[in-house]
C-alpha cells in the first residue's frame, strides 16, 4: 500500500533568515547557483509551501534565463543586466534563497537613474525547449540595425529621431558627449540648412545623447 503524502501548507510569506528577507508569491530572487563560480540564478516566485509543521519551506519558481544560459548565447545587443522570463518552472529550498531582487520591464530599466546589483530588466520570454522568443522581433536602430542595447552610448539624430552608436558614425564617445547638435548622414543637408537659417541668439536643445547605465 503506497505511503499517503505528508500534507503541505501554502504560506503567504516566508522569512529568509540567513538574509532576514520576507518573501512572498511574485517576488524576483537571488537564488545560490549550483557552482560557486557562476552568477546568482534569477526567479520569480509562485508559490510558497511547507510542511504540516510549517518546516522544510520549498519555493515554486520560475525561472529567468541569463542570455548566455540560451541556445543562441549572449549577443552583442544584450544588455549586461538583462534576464528572459522563461517556461522552466522547478521547486527549491528557500533556504538557496540568497536575496531578493527586482526585474524591470525594459522602458522602466532605462528610466533609471542608477542601476543597483539587484536590479535587472527583461523584454523577451524564452522557450527553453525550442530556443524561440516572444516576442521574436523588436525594434533596431542605427546603420548596425541592431536592438538597443541601455549599456551602449548612443546619440540621436534631431532629423529622423533614429539613435546611432558612436563608433558606427566614425566618432568617439567623448565627441558625442560633446555634441550641441547632431544629424545623420541622411538627414546632414537638411539638418545644417535648419541651423544656418536659425536666429543666432535663439537658443536651441542639446543633442540627445543617451549614456550607460549609471552603476550604485
Amino acid at each position: 500500500m503506497a505511503k499517503p503524502k505528508a500534507p503541505k501548507r501554502t504560506l503567504d510569506s516566508y522569512t529568509v533568515k540567513p538574509v532576514n528577507k520576507t518573501i512572498k508569491p511574485g517576488d524576483c530572487v537571488l537564488m545560490r547557483p549550483s557552482e560557486p563560480s557562476k552568477p546568482s540564478y534569477v526567479a520569480k516566485i509562485e508559490k510558497i509551501e511547507s510542511d504540516a509543521r510549517g518546516a522544510n519551506v520549498k519555493v515554486h519558481v520560475r525561472w529567468y534565463y541569463r542570455p548566455e544560459e540560451s541556445i543562441g548565447g549572449r549577443r552583442q545587443f544584450h544588455g549586461s543586466k538583462e534576464v528572459f522570463l522563461s517556461d522552466h518552472f522547478d521547486i527549491q529550498s528557500a533556504d538557496t534563497i540568497e536575496g531578493k531582487c527586482t526585474v524591470h520591464s525594459f522602458k522602466s530599466y532605462t528610466k533609471l537613474d542608477a542601476v543597483g546589483n539587484e536590479d535587472f530588466f527583461c523584454r523577451f520570454e524564452y522557450n527553453s525547449s525550442s530556443g524561440a522568443f516572444n516576442p521574436d522581433r523588436v525594434a533596431v536602430y542605427c546603420k548596425c540595425e541592431m536592438p538597443y542595447n541601455p549599456d551602449d552610448l548612443m546619440v540621436q539624430c534631431e532629423g529622423c529621431s533614429d539613435w546611432f552608436h558612436p563608433t558606427c558614425i566614425n566618432m568617439t564617445a567623448e565627441e558625442a558627449k560633446r555634441l550641441d547638435h547632431f544629424f545623420c548622414e541622411s538627414c546632414s543637408t537638411e539638418g545644417q540648412q535648419k541651423l544656418q537659417n536659425s536666429h543666432s541668439n535663439s537658443r536651441h536643445s542639446d543633442a540627445k545623447v543617451d549614456t550607460k547605465r549609471r552603476r550604485r
